[in-house]
């Protein structure tokens, strides 16, 4: 845990969302199992193993500690979340959580939920994806975009708030969707945004006829029993590509499963969509350094012909 304790000890007073310790990554031995995220005004340290009481106490103090330096005049917040195997649960350590608990991410507002559920309604790992579609559309004439499995919607939001003409949110759940439309709320958004709640499956033909598109991002869960699975449903997707797209449009293919490299996107898509260029695999945030970049996020780039 010592590694977790030194990031503390240094740690600067958070603004926006974001992680700040990553044991998952493999570059941290001995706290694989750790992470500790920023949603201001609250810390979340998650655990993937069970921790004991000594070791909650001893992050506690640290926290503490720190937070006596960086600001004495403000309350400590932090989640504990275990998730290890048969022991699953969330607790508030200390201080308390906003509600509504919004935070804040390049200026875009967002509302999330740390003491529910796995998801908290924002994905870290996927802020130099949002940051790449903000500066992505800002350079394009306002663009069409499609935002497929599109969760609590940061990537509309972002995209709406760098100047798209629309966006089209596509999502099976209505909770998710019900936050993505508070979260154009929040952000003063109130036209450009359209909110499917489909199975994306399902909905090809309305889906196709709002195209084409200039952006199609296409970010599924990597394993949703009944909904998605990675390793036979993504093809899926890539062979709708060429009907999605407009000449010269972009395609941005994400995956979250470290099971997975990313010649399991590239060699797929040489196959099924050769037109489709392959541009580059964006950057993930500096703190998601993994010790395999085959396990970490893929974020994959790609350009249809003009």
């Amino acid at each position: 845990m010592q590694a977790l304790l030194d990031t503390i000890a240094t740690l600067s007073m958070p603004v926006d969302a974001q992680r700040l310790f990553h044991g998952r990554g493999g570059l941290h031995p001995g706290c694989e199992h750790l992470a500790l995220d920023a949603f201001p005004p609250v810390l979340v340290l998650t655990s993937f193993l069970a921790l004991d009481a000594e070791a909650l106490a001893t992050v506690q103090a640290a926290l503490q500690q720190r937070w006596q330096a960086l600001a004495p005049e403000q309350q400590l917040n932090w989640v504990y979340q275990c998730r290890a195997e048969g022991h699953v649960e969330t607790r508030l350590m200390a201080g308390s959580v906003p509600e509504p608990h919004v935070v804040t991410e390049r200026g875009a507002r967002f509302r999330v939920h740390v003491l529910k559920g796995q998801n908290h309604g924002l994905f870290l790992d996927m802020a130099e994806g949002r940051h790449w579609v903000a500066r992505h559309v800002a350079a394009q004439a306002r663009c069409k975009v499609l935002n497929l499995f599109a969760y609590t919607c940061g990537f509309s939001v972002v995209a709406l708030r760098a100047g798209a003409r629309q966006v089209v949110n596509v999502d099976m759940s209505h909770g998710a969707m019900g936050i993505g439309q508070h979260n154009h709320q929040l952000n003063g958004i109130t036209a450009g945004a359209s909110f499917l709640v489909h199975d994306v499956f399902s909905t090809w033909g309305k889906i196709t006829r709002g195209g084409p598109y200039d952006l199609v991002i296409l970010d599924p869960p990597s394993y949703q029993r009944g909904s998605f699975v990675a390793t036979k449903d993504y093809v899926r997707l890539m062979r709708r590509l060429p009907d999605l797209l407009e000449s010269g449009g972009h395609a941005l293919l994400c995956l979250n499963a470290p099971e997975l490299d990313a010649a399991f996107l590239q060699d797929a898509m040489q196959t099924l969509v050769p037109d489709l260029q392959f541009v580059q695999r964006l950057p993930n945030p500096p703190v998601f350094a993994d010790v395999s970049e085959a396990r970490a996020l893929k974020v994959l780039l790609y350009r249809a012909a003009d």
